[in-house]
């Protein structure tokens, strides 16, 4: 069973219960467009403990937002299906920028109106193929506009996230403004950071991870939100959308934030990661990618000691691909990434990074005690190596007694 089964039989259960069910938010607008939808949220006149009398398998997830979480069997990637249900309410005050303080049970049409934008608040019914559209999202779709249900200031004003997702969501579909809604998102932008790091940073991943990036690094500028989100931005110029144009489709969040951050030190771009409550990954990764984004300018003329270690690193595809996008965006040649692809392609990853020749072993079986000249002759001998200069241990050992021989 699809998810996309599982959802419609959620929904044709509660229907047979006698209550009335329908599709809600992302999943209904996905469908409309042709796409397949992430996951399906069911929307549904049912309190919560009635959902979780009808269904076997179920979770509070949030019950007092009447959500309920109806577990089904394992889907085709052997994990088990699940459909969040929630009870059509209404909204009480938000106090937070996040939840409001209460809710009420309602109708569809109450429903719709306290979601966040007219191409999210509509429903369908799977069962009978029926769209029910109280705040215009299908116009709004077919007219490729984003637009907030009812008063935009309002809207934001519940959920500062909403502002962020509203670049998202615009840069995911292509849509333009609606021009009441960018100019109440822009008056609430300063205030997104009551809003928790781990939430800004998931949308962060979201728009950063998909294709259509650079616009919404644009959208981000034109809404005010670089100075609240990254200040250390904010008098950045619009360079660094370019180098991020230039980025492959599949690039991933943390090549994307790294060719954002370019133009910073890597201790500032940790406190950035850290701010935002990176992961050590992301993090780690990030700051490599920044801390080194220039170092293979020269390329063809560095020696291969110098060369060879780092191009067998992890992660060199996107170490190279961003030093593909800043080359490209700033107007010049490619031809020193060309030549690190063509080492990778053409040479033996036992020539790129093969095992050392002489170890730590070999020297102390020589009498030798580890210390500085302890290391430098490794480094020495290691570095021939990678240069082709030495190919056995038997030359390794002999340069290691050359290099401690007095000099005449």
């Amino acid at each position: 069973m699809t998810e996309r089964e599982f959802a419609i039989d959620v929904v044709r259960t509660l229907q047979q219960a006698g209550f009335r069910a329908l599709w809600a938010g992302g999943c209904v607008r996905d469908e409309l467009l042709g796409l397949l939808p992430n996951d399906y949220d069911v929307a549904t006149d049912a309190h919560p403990d009635q959902v979780m009398k009808l269904f076997r398998r179920s979770i509070a997830v949030g019950a007092a937002f009447g959500v309920i979480e109806v577990i089904g069997p394992r889907g085709p990637h052997r994990q088990h299906l699940t459909v969040e249900v929630a009870t059509f309410r209404s909204d009480g005050i938000y106090v937070d920028g996040r939840r409001p303080q209460s809710v009420t049970f309602s109708s569809p049409e109450e429903d719709a109106q306290r979601r966040d934008f007219t191409i999210n608040g509509m429903f369908f019914d799977p069962v009978t193929s029926q769209l029910h559209d109280f705040v215009g999202g299908r116009a709004d779709l077919e007219a490729k506009v984003l637009r907030a249900i009812g008063d935009p200031a309002a809207r934001f004003t519940e959920d500062k996230l909403r502002v962020l997702r509203a670049v998202r969501i615009a840069a995911r579909f292509e849509l333009a403004i609606d021009s009441a809604t960018l100019d109440a998102a822009r008056s609430i932008a300063p205030q997104i950071t009551v809003v928790s790091a781990e939430r800004i940073a998931e949308e962060l991943r979201k728009l950063l991870s998909h294709p259509n990036r650079a616009r919404g690094v644009q959208l981000l500028r034109e809404f005010e939100l670089i100075p609240p989100i990254l200040p250390e931005l904010a008098a950045s110029s619009e360079r660094l959308e370019g180098v991020i144009a230039k980025l492959g489709p599949e690039a991933s969040f943390e090549l994307a934030l790294a060719a954002m951050l370019l133009p910073l030190p890597k201790k500032q771009v940790e406190t950035i990661a850290d701010r935002l409550k990176l992961s050590t990954a992301e993090k780690t990764r990030i700051a490599w990618l920044v801390e080194r984004h220039q170092c293979f300018i020269d390329a063809p003329a560095m020696r291969m000691s110098k060369l060879k270690p780092i191009l067998s690193l992890p992660g060199i595809g996107e170490l190279l691909a961003l030093h593909r996008a800043e080359a490209l965006a700033d107007g010049g040649g490619v031809e020193h990434i060309e030549f690190c692809e063509r080492l990778l392609r053409e040479m033996p990853a036992d020539e790129l990074n093969p095992e050392p020749l002489v170890t730590g072993e070999d020297l102390i079986a020589l009498g030798m005690k580890p210390g500085r000249e302890f290391k430098r002759l490794l480094d020495e001998v290691r570095d021939a190596q990678l240069e082709g200069l030495v190919r056995s241990k038997e030359d390794g050992l002999r340069l290691v007694k050359e290099l401690q021989a007095p000099s005449a």
